[in-house]
């Protein structure tokens, strides 16, 4: 079903199933490659995020997820101009892994440079496998500016971050994966099922639950031992004292609840 957006749906589709909403990178004859007007849209597409929506799936269409930025908008700018840019893309991104609900990027063919640098920001990736990875900015004599050296080397490390800029080095979906760039695999069209899937699951979870986890445990992540573990416990605190936090433990000891069990 689709909702009303002021977004042009040339640059950017926004759909809604539910508690999902569904954006799609829509530049397909550019690969979609992204210009301004994109990083815009998506930028604008996180901005005021309706109140019940539970999970963001991003995906791209046609045969690629996104392949980078549009190199036709770089070559004019000064380098004021490329720190302004590259300061607009880190605060869209920043909405994209600080969203107040889980974001699932479904990836397929081409997720370059910039495409990498924005599925990198979303909380689950899930690759089809067609999907391959590369930083070609080594080659063109540039440097990463969507927030990927901060991103990246969380999820493959430094070191691999360094070969893919320095060679142009190229993963395939399968080594992409056990780099630690995705975490679902799947077959070639079957990505975005698996991703909607996914959110539908995630949207079954306390709101506050799932906003712990996307808020709380990548801030975690980077304090000393000491002071993340307190901040742990004030996180639990807050999260178990939750109404429907409770109301869910009630089911699970009434029996109500399904128990763990491998799928």
């Amino acid at each position: 079903m689709d909702t009303p957006s002021p977004i042009d749906p040339d640059l950017l589709r926004v759909e809604r199933d539910g508690p999902i909403l569904h954006l799609r990178l829509n530049r397909p004859v550019k690969r979609n490659a992204v210009n301004d007007g994109l990083i815009l849209a998506i930028d604008h597409a996180f901005t005021g995020i309706a109140s019940d929506v539970r999970c963001i799936v991003l995906s791209g269409e046609g045969q690629h997820f996104c392949a980078g930025l549009d190199l036709s908008e770089l070559s004019e700018r000064t380098v004021y101009e490329g720190v302004l840019h590259s300061r607009m893309w880190h605060a869209t991104l920043e909405k994209v892994q600080y969203a107040p609900v889980p974001v699932i990027a479904v990836l397929h063919g081409a997720t370059i440079g910039g495409g990498l640098e924005i599925a990198a920001a979303a909380h689950i990736r899930v690759a089809e496998r067609s999907a391959y990875y590369g930083l070609p900015e080594g080659q063109r004599g540039i440097f990463v500016g969507g927030g990927g050296s901060m991103r990246l080397p969380r999820l493959i490390g430094t070191s691999r971050m360094a070969d893919m800029m320095l060679t142009g080095r190229v993963f395939d979906a399968e080594e992409g994966q056990q780099a630690g760039l995705t975490n679902y695999l799947v077959a070639e069209g079957e990505g975005l099922a698996k991703g909607m899937a996914l959110a539908q699951k995630v949207s079954t979870n306390a709101p506050l639950s799932n906003f712990a986890v996307i808020q709380a445990l990548p801030r975690i992540a980077e304090l000393p031992p000491s002071e993340g573990l307190f901040v742990e416990s004030l996180v639990a605190a807050i999260a178990q004292g939750d109404p429907t936090a409770k109301e869910r433990i009630r089911a699970f000891l009434e029996g109500r609840a399904a128990k763990v069990a491998k799928s």
